[in-house]
């Protein structure tokens, strides 16, 4: 079944609101999970859950969360940025995020940005609506 943007970001929010027990407010598109909602990475699972049951869809969590795989390979990180072929990567891997303002300082510390609401909601749409 088709769902609009707007209701899979109403969705998401809902999924967002129950597993970090934060305030509608504060889950906005541009919210990262990390830095603006407070996650952790055990909350990445249950986040994946809480989706997969909302939209009826499986996730493997390294299709939304691809950065982690990156992490441990030289190939794609040297003196903790990203290399050209870790950047790659992650265009390739994560269609649903936006990197251009990682690619400016693509600091591995800085990984936990690209998870934003919008990249959820994209993710998403993306697999409903393909």
């Amino acid at each position: 079944m088709a769902m609009s943007r707007e209701q899979i970001l109403k969705e998401i929010q809902e999924v967002l609101i129950d597993a970090l027990g934060v305030d509608d407010d504060e889950v906005t598109p541009e919210a990262t999970l990390m830095g603006d909602l407070g996650a952790e990475s055990i909350d990445f699972l249950d986040i994946v859950f809480r989706m997969e049951k909302s939209f009826d869809l499986k996730i493997p969590r390294e299709e939304l969360f691809p950065a982690e795989a990156l992490m441990g390979s030289e190939e794609y990180v040297k003196d903790g940025k990203l290399t050209e072929k870790g950047l790659q990567e992650l265009r390739d891997k994560m269609p649903h995020s936006d990197i251009s303002r990682f690619e400016a300082d693509p600091d591995v510390n800085k990984i936990g940005d690209l998870f934003t609401v919008d990249a959820l909601v994209n993710f998403v749409d993306a697999r409903l609506n393909k």
